[in-house]
């Protein structure tokens, strides 16, 4: 999938200088020393139990003169909180602690010491501080200017399993730029295992007791400094296990399905698994694959069992069936029978949806009863998200669809309200995490700053003598919920904190973490970017956090901000009126209806996503940021859906809080839903409550549809979008794209970003005209059908399907022309024209398009659409595998692992892994746990001149298209 990325561009309010130099201050350290002392600390856990332990810490003067008045500071890793302490003043602020001299003991004499101790609160990892400040300062006597080594653990690798009573062996790489490496340290869960000072490095952990570890390598070197590698997970088991997948299976009676099996470790000799019912019905049996032999070469190669379904017509039966080998614990597959008349699609339907929702597939995290879907199974994958163990709004809204279609498929509804429960606990900001939007100005939405066409014009300074518009909405919305806050999904989540921010960037282990990448302007590709946490505390990057990487300001104060990603919010919305359809037809409606209310919610709040961004009037003749004139009422409304809405302010500890809120200049044609239009306007269980909303939702349906109209090439693509500020500075765009207007805004062919260009990729299409096909399928649009009937046959025309699985959809897309003045009507735009360069087997795109097929042949009756649908869905049938469907890709992209990321002359920052962030840096650079991950070495040998790397990747997002793609021909055709 090419990238889609998401640039939020936050912008604070302007706080008068005195106050902001003040709040700037504040970050300073307590007792800042001029220079590194010259000293050793030693932490040591004396004792520990379930939720505490006792630390007692040793300062050593190393130096020859005395260290006066002297405070010892360290960062606890995993939210340890100190209960009491002695010897010592000891405060924490976050996960920071300080602990400074007591009266009778302020001093420290050359080569002497001194120890205090205290009590801490923990909740399971205890990882035990390496990095240590004196006065201020780190403390070993290092240069300032030393670079900290590098290390990766380098075995086992991540997700090994072990039994117990078998030697694991670490092994790790460290190296040091500018000197040598003292030692490496071994550690499981934050406790040292042990430690080597030759390389190689490596240790024998001997008696590991059964559970789940995370392991670290921490070098050390010759000038004291600190770094720790990133974690690798491992298992010890009390004895190997036999695995097997899926862990539930759906048969239709009188036919068969089959799962896999396997060993969790290498057999000394060969090994029989037997499989046979072990509770349930007797109509369900093993019909192939009851005994399996697994080798020492073999055994974790899957094998298949075949379990088949008695034809006799009965009540539907389960049955649990258990995988047995000696010397292994057994497995477990519970087999459940569905109706004969089943479909084939619904079928494939539910088997998709169990593997998906297989815990071992690990498609998601669970954090208590919840699941957090990540952006793909595999952690190494950049696109928009630059990990894949990260997760987005766009992957929010497709577990709502997967569930909404079980609910459909089942008639149960919980696993749907349980998937809103969690993208409500953790992917939409709540009051903790929005504090101050009580101090916001609707009349002041926010200073103005504009954005550059090249990454190398950030900072960019704010300008308060640009007037900006009023914000209609703001004082509406407060009254209808009682409430300041906002209510929309910020785009991005670190599920497992791997970059260490925490909870608001106190670099604590909570997970998941509201983090950002996205922020320097249209040319900013994934590659160019610097992720950092939406609550900036200053405690990571440089001296103001991330801030002055992205604005240019006298003073910088601490403050959280979010970015909604509106077709997320939209496609949310889509699915609760699909969701509140079918559970209607059930008569379960009363089942989802607090999720659909807040559908609804979440639509009052997404028209702002239909704002400029300042507010700014919608004229047809911004040439200027000053010329541009500031908007009121509703006439800086576009009625489109914008690539974004922000929202930020002061976090609760300044002294004089502010918030801010903008709306989006730019509408890319792939956000546009006007199927969420139609729902928030027309479906009276979707419609807001605020008094404007439904008004502004059918304006928008009506303009949405023009948009599409107005963008359709003479081939029947849609083109990029249109913009109110040129160049996202409200610049004076050139002639020609002056006189193609559409509502006073000028078109974009490539709206918002333009590496790689942002309409080049065929799924924008695909995302888009879904949407469209669907609300022809819904209301008989006729808008709808004329964009379809010239959409559909270009698609078809350049799609192929062969045989064994084989398919070729449109990827790569290029544009020319534009399209015509809008006045209305379609005009056939004779001057825009769209070409497709290039094929591929995008399974997610694949099943975008089957579903537009499927939908347009269901509304229109046009047969050959049906059938392409339908051989599209067969071809990603034929390419099923454990864990969905998927091919294999080539990404020449990686080569851009080694880009640089721009870096501004001055700013010197750390990562909270101790990765520099500084001129110079590259991508893997301030990411350097990627050189730790399983699938590296590919990327590795390719950057050394090596060929193309190849991946099988699963994507959420892709593999619930496939689902539902599945359980839409059911629907539609039975």
């Amino acid at each position: 999938m090419s990238s889609r990325l998401s640039p939020s561009r936050y912008r604070r309010k302007l706080i008068p200088g005195a106050l902001a130099a003040a709040m700037a201050a504040a970050v300073l350290s307590p007792g800042q020393a001029a220079a590194a002392e010259t000293c050793s600390v030693d932490y040591q856990i004396a004792n520990q139990w379930n939720s505490g332990f006792t630390g007692n810490v040793t300062l050593t003067n190393e130096g020859s003169a005395p260290i006066t008045d002297w405070t010892v500071g360290w960062t606890f890793a995993d939210g340890q909180q100190i209960t009491n302490g002695w010897s010592a003043d000891i405060t924490q602020s976050g996960a920071d602690v300080t602990a400074a001299a007591p009266s009778w003991a302020s001093d420290v004499p050359a080569g002497s010491s001194v120890s205090f101790g205290f009590n801490a609160s923990h909740s399971g990892t205890n990882t035990v501080p390496t990095s240590f400040t004196v006065n201020g300062e780190p403390c070993g006597g290092s240069d300032p200017e030393n670079q900290a080594p590098e290390v990766s653990l380098t075995a086992p690798a991540d997700g090994s399993s072990f039994l117990t009573g078998e030697s694991i062996e670490l092994t790790a790489d460290a190296s040091d730029a500018d000197g040598s490496i003292s030692s490496v340290e071994f550690s499981a869960d934050g406790t040292v295992l042990g430690s080597d000072d030759t390389a190689p490095y490596s240790f024998t952990w001997d008696g590991a007791e059964v559970g789940s570890y995370s392991l670290t390598a921490t070098a050390t070197d010759d000038a004291g400094a600190t770094t720790e590698s990133s974690p690798v997970a491992v298992e010890v088991l009390s004895e190997p296990t036999v695995e097997a997948l899926p862990s539930s299976l759906s048969v239709r009676q009188g036919e068969s399905a089959t799962f896999d099996v396997s060993l969790s470790s290498q057999p000394s000799s060969d090994v029989t698994a037997t499989v046979a019912r072990s509770g349930g019905s007797s109509d369900l049996t093993v019909s192939g694959g009851s005994s399996l032999t697994f080798t020492s070469s073999n055994w974790d190669t899957a094998q298949e069992v075949t379990v088949a379904s008695a034809d006799n017509g009965g009540d539907l039966a389960s049955a649990t069936f258990t995988i047995s080998a000696d010397g292994y614990e057994s497995a477990t597959v519970d087999v459940s029978e569905i109706d004969a008349s089943t479909s084939d699609y619904e079928a494939a339907f539910l088997e998709q949806y169990e593997k998906i929702k297989d815990p071992a597939s690990g498609y998601f995290r669970e954090f208590g009863d919840l699941l957090v879907p990540y952006h793909s199974v595999e952690t190494l994958i950049v696109e928009a998200p630059d990990y894949g163990h990260s997760t987005t709004s766009e992957a929010y809204s497709y577990y709502l669809w997967l569930e909404a279609t079980y609910g459909r498929v089942t008639g149960d509804w919980q696993p749907f309200n349980d998937a809103w429960a969690s993208m409500e606990e953790f992917i939409i900001p709540g009051s903790a995490d929005q504090p101050t939007n009580s101090s916001y100005d609707p009349s002041s939405p926010a200073t103005y700053i504009p954005e550059h066409t090249t990454v190398d014009g950030y900072p960019s300074a704010l300008d308060d003598s640009v007037e900006v518009g009023e914000d209609p909405l703001a004082d509406e919305l407060s009254s209808t919920y009682g409430t300041d806050e906002v209510y929309g999904m910020h785009w991005l989540l670190d599920v497992d904190n791997i970059y260490g921010y925490g909870f608001c960037g106190d670099g604590t282990d909570d997970a998941p973490a509201y983090i950002n990448t996205f922020q320097r302007g249209s040319q900013e590709s994934v590659w160019e970017t610097v992720p950092h946490p939406s609550c900036d505390t200053f405690d990571h990057g440089g001296e103001n956090g991330y801030l002055d990487l992205f604005t240019d300001d006298d003073s910088y104060s601490e403050q959280w901000r979010y970015t909604n990603a509106p077709d997320a919010d939209a496609r949310a919305v889509q699915v609760a009126y699909m969701a509140q359809q079918w559970a209607s037809e059930q008569g379960n409606s009363a089942a989802i209806s607090d999720a659909i209310a807040n559908a609804a919610k979440m639509g009052d709040y997404l028209r702002y996503a239909m704002y400029d961004k300042y507010f700014k009037e919608i004229t047809g003749d911004c040439t200027s940021a000053s010329s541009c004139p500031a908007g009121s009422g509703k006439n800086s409304s576009h009625y489109l859906m914008s690539w974004y809405y922000a929202w930020g302010g002061a976090l609760e500890s300044a002294e004089y809080p502010w918030a801010w809120r903008i709306g989006g200049s730019s509408a890319h044609q792939g956000y546009q839903n006007p199927m969420a239009a139609y729902a928030l306007s027309e479906v009276d269980a979707l419609q807001p409550q605020s008094p404007t909303a439904v008004d502004d939702w059918s304006t928008s349906m009506d303009r949405q549809l023009e948009f599409l109209q107005w963008l359709q090439s003479s081939e029947g693509g849609i083109a990029g979008g249109a913009t109110n500020s040129w160049e996202g500075s409200y610049a004076d765009p050139p002639a020609d794209v002056e006189a193609s207007q559409f509502y006073g805004m000028y078109y974009d062919w490539q709206p918002v970003w333009h590496d790689p260009p942002s309409n080049n990729w065929f799924g924008f299409q695909i995302w888009d005209i879904e949407r469209v096909a669907q609300l022809y399928y819904e209301t008989g649009d006729s808008r709808a059908q004329q964009i379809l009937d010239n959409w559909v046959p270009w698609a078809m025309d350049n799609t192929t399907v062969g045989t064994d699985g084989d398919f070729q959809v449109p990827s790569d897309l290029e544009w020319s022309g534009q399209p015509d003045n809008w006045d209305g009507t379609y005009t056939g735009n004779p001057d825009l024209h769209v070409e497709v360069v290039s094929h591929g087997q995008d399974v997610g795109v694949t099943a975008g398009l089957a579903k537009t097929l499927l939908y347009y042949a269901a509304a229109s009756g046009d047969s050959d659409a049906r059938t392409m649908g339908e051989e599209l869905l067969d071809a990603l049938l034929a390419n099923k595998d454990s864990l969905g469907v998927a091919v294999e890709e080539t990404r020449g992209d990686y080569d851009r692992f080694d880009d640089e990321v721009y870096i501004p002359e001055g700013f010197s920052g750390t990562m909270p892994n101790g990765d520099p962030i500084e001129p110079g840096s590259t991508f893997t650079s301030i990411r350097s746990f990627y050189e730790d991950d399983p699938q590296w070495s590919k990327v590795q040998d390719y950057l050394n001149g090596g060929d193309e790397p190849t991946f099988t990747y699963h994507r959420f997002w892709a593999q619930t298209d496939v689902a539902t793609a599945f359980a839409v021909h059911d629907e539609l055709f039975g």
